[in-house]
């Protein structure tokens, strides 16, 4: 998703979850600010919806719960509510305390990349899951050619990186059993044109 921040003014997490849950949009809060996530492009939405059905498919009856796009989880340690893309959950639920509507317990999570989020995604909110306990893998899907990269946990502050290209390519996750190949995670994404859509974007 894209971000904007909103204003400059400075909110606790409980003036945010007020605000958030009366507002018609989706904001993002890292520390006191609100930050406006507007809506994301065909192909990021394609991916996602591709990867967490194909998931939530595979996992059925298993002790796994997997969210798209619209479930909260709260990072206390960094003070950042957030919306990933994909998260899959293993076991019983873990909620913020007082609440019935923000998770605290992903074990994956999947970021569907975006040219204004790339970096954010990739440093400072890769580092912000890193404080979870419970978080042991993450994969990075870019929307505008054919390529994942891929992060597991192999210990305390180690992980492992591995990068996937070609639609035959097979990806194998590690904090769960689950295989599927890049074809279908591109089901009916179209690169056609893109290109040139990035360009025009970064001239703006």
């Amino acid at each position: 998703m894209i971000m904007q921040a909103e204003d400059k003014k400075i909110y606790t997490p409980e003036e945010y979850l007020e605000y958030e849950v009366n507002s018609p949009e989706r904001h993002e809060y890292i520390n006191g600010e609100v930050v406006l996530m507007t809506g994301g492009t065909p192909n990021h939405n394609q991916i996602a919806l591709n990867l967490s059905g194909t998931l939530n498919f595979a996992l059925k009856r298993q002790p796994y719960r997997v969210f798209v796009t619209d479930q909260r989880l709260w990072i206390p340690n960094q003070r950042i509510y957030t919306y990933p893309d994909v998260m899959v959950v293993q076991g019983e639920l873990e909620l913020q305390q007082g609440r019935r509507d923000t998770i605290t317990n992903p074990l994956m999570i999947t970021e569907v990349l975006s040219e204004s989020t790339r970096s954010y995604d990739k440093d400072k909110k890769f580092a912000a899951y890193r404080t979870i306990d419970s978080f042991q893998e993450y994969l990075l899907i870019d929307q505008y050619a054919m390529h994942v990269e891929q992060y597991f946990k192999t210990g305390n502050k180690n992980w492992t990186f591995s990068e996937y290209d070609g639609s035959d390519t097979v990806i194998s996750l590690n904090s769960f059993p689950f295989e599927i190949v890049l074809a279908d995670i591109y089901d009916k994404v179209e690169f056609e044109g893109i290109e040139s859509d990035v360009r025009q974007q970064d001239k703006e």
